[in-house]
């Protein structure tokens, strides 16, 4: 709901914040005071078309400022979300400037947005009625808001249409897929074969790589190898008739050594153990280095054979993987298409099998749909007649009309139409080509005393020119079904109606002055006092008697005891 609205140098605005509430908040003033300009302004937050010669008279920027309490509307907010827009406190704070210069710059909670954005934001803010541009109702997506959120049933028609409209449509993007691959296929499978049949030639084996390129680092130094061993091993175990002293030659003599003690005295004898097993390990140390010496084959023939093998699977890895793991797990990849394109013929009878059963759950679903939206449409049509009757165009032929065709679309096969005439004789045609302003404005106002407590649009809403042409009897009907909107929207009122305004939750009296030469517009949030004055000047003109005053009262009293009936009637 909008909570605020703040003005600067809108055409005769200087600056002005206004506080709104829930339910009805009216705005009245005199002609020229400035009403339309205020609804301009909103308008202009919310994404109408704004241009320079709105800027208030030697003033260089205009700026209007909206705040909305957006609490429980999920699908905005998530929307926000998307555009990395948070709601702190779900509040959204939309601000519009325009300069001299034409730069035009728009704000959501302080990040800098597009004009198109602003526009689908606002559709989840506020309904403005009376300007034909703005008219909710005039826009298809909420036609079928207004049908489908009717009846529960219908809702649940729609969630199971869409489940198999979305599986028809799946498969059908899966046959589209199938059908492009498939213009490619023999020029593909030329390629694929040719691929299976390099890397099966290849005899690969899974990290074989890693051991080919350990062994060819070996032997490519099998030369420093032999060299390191030999010295190694000359150190651990002298060779037969060599003339220095090897470790284990050394320890042999210790051993000794501590053998011939350990006959005086045996405190020596751990260490003696430990040179025993240091001994043993060596031992076992130098026959494994001798061994690995005389394993080694230095032969350049078998190092020349590895090369070329490992030449081999670079250039598969360079292909298709960077291990000989990848390469296979391609090859499996490759093995995989090739079957599927070898099944071209029979996957794609098989999936316009299941395109066929879809599209005939598609059918089944959207004839149910429809069947129930026509006869929501016609039981809707028959309430809101009513309505529109009670509203003073008695005369007016006002129909949805909800017609069948042939194709699905995520809406159903179903276009939806709202047919109006308000002159007998003359054939009912779409709504928004013959209904006037004021005309829509009240259609708005019978639809939402229909429909108002079920269906998901904006929470807000103005009505401008709805009290035009009407008076006595149908101004207060009017009335009485404003305020049964208000129950559940927050409504902005401009009206010239003291029936209509003495329906106010809130009543906001808009009036100009002339200061130092130049006009502003001022707005006051009324008294209980200000604003019998304001209905008593509505009824009687400026020149108010007490007798004006006293029948302005009645009818706020009246209008409170009224609104009590209807709310406690509705809840019934």
């Amino acid at each position: 709901m909008l909570t605020s609205l703040k003005v600067w140098n809108f055409a005769l605005i200087e600056e002005v914040k206004i506080e709104f509430d829930e339910g009805l908040n009216i705005l009245t003033g005199e002609t020229g005071a400035g009403k339309s300009i205020l609804i301009d302004a909103l308008g202009a937050v919310l994404g109408s078309r704004l241009t320079v010669s709105a800027i208030r008279t030697n003033c260089e920027w205009l700026k209007v400022e909206a705040v909305f309490d957006i609490a429980g509307q999920d699908e905005l907010i998530k929307m926000l979300s998307d555009q990395m827009i948070e709601a702190e406190d779900n509040l959204l704070i939309l601000i519009r400037q325009v300069s001299k210069t034409g730069k035009n710059s728009i704000l959501a909670n302080g990040s800098h947005i597009t004009l198109t954005l602003l526009r689908s934001i606002s559709k989840y803010l506020m309904d403005i009625h009376g300007q034909n541009e703005n008219l909710a109702l005039l826009r298809e997506e909420n036609r079928f808001r207004l049908v489908d959120g009717s009846n529960a049933d219908i809702r649940a028609l729609y969630v199971d249409y869409m489940s198999q409209y979305r599986c028809w449509q799946e498969l059908l993007k899966k046959k589209q897929e199938l059908e492009n691959a498939a213009k490619n296929y023999d020029e593909r499978l030329d390629m694929l074969r040719w691929q299976e049949k390099e890397i099966t030639d290849a005899e690969l084996k899974e990290g074989e790589d890693e051991a080919l390129e350990a062994d060819i680092h070996r032997l490519s130094h099998a030369e420093k190898i032999a060299q390191y061993v030999q010295e190694a091993y000359m150190y651990l175990d002298e060779e037969p008739g060599g003339t220095s002293l090897s470790i284990l030659s050394a320890l042999a003599k210790v051993r000794h050594a501590l053998e011939s003690l350990s006959r005086y005295d045996d405190g020596l004898e751990n260490a003696r153990n430990l040179i025993e097993t240091a001994i043993t390990e060596l031992q076992e140390a130098a026959y494994e280095v001798r061994d690995y010496g005389e394993s080694m084959d230095a032969d350049p023939a078998r190092l020349d054979q590895m090369q070329q093998r490992l030449d081999t699977i670079d250039r598969l890895r360079h292909k298709y993987g960077a291990t000989v793991a990848e390469i296979l797990a391609h090859q499996k990849k490759i093995q995989a298409e090739l079957t599927s394109i070898e099944n071209y013929d029979t996957d794609l009878a098989s999936l316009d099998k299941e395109i066929e059963t879809a599209a005939t759950r598609v059918a089944a679903a959207a004839d149910n749909l429809s069947l129930q939206r026509k006869k929501a449409a016609k039981k809707l049509t028959a309430e809101i007649v009513k309505q529109i009757h009670s509203l003073g165009m008695k005369e007016a032929d006002f129909h949805i009309d909800v017609t069948s065709g042939s194709d699905y679309t995520p809406t159903g096969k179903d276009q939806i139409r709202i047919l109006f005439s308000a002159n007998p004789g003359e054939s009912a045609q779409a709504l928004e080509q013959v209904a006037s302003g004021g005309e829509l404005s009240r259609i708005a106002l019978a639809i939402k005393a229909v429909s108002a407590a079920s269906d998901d649009a904006a929470p807000s809403m103005v009505f401008d020119e709805i009290d035009t042409g009407i008076g006595g009897q149908t101004a207060r009907m009017v009335a009485e079904r404003i305020a049964l909107v208000a129950d559940k929207k927050q409504v902005l009122c401009i009206t010239h109606l003291p029936q209509i305004a003495c329906m106010a939750d809130v009543h906001l009296y808009i009036h100009k002055e002339t200061k130092n030469g130049r006009t502003m517009t001022f707005i006051d949030r009324l008294s209980e006092v200000s604003r019998v004055n304001e209905i008593a000047r509505m009824a009687s003109g400026n020149d108010i008697t007490a007798a004006a005053l006293d029948n302005a009262r009645e009818m706020v009293d009246n209008a409170k005891i009224k609104k009590d009936m209807l709310l406690r009637k509705k809840e019934k």
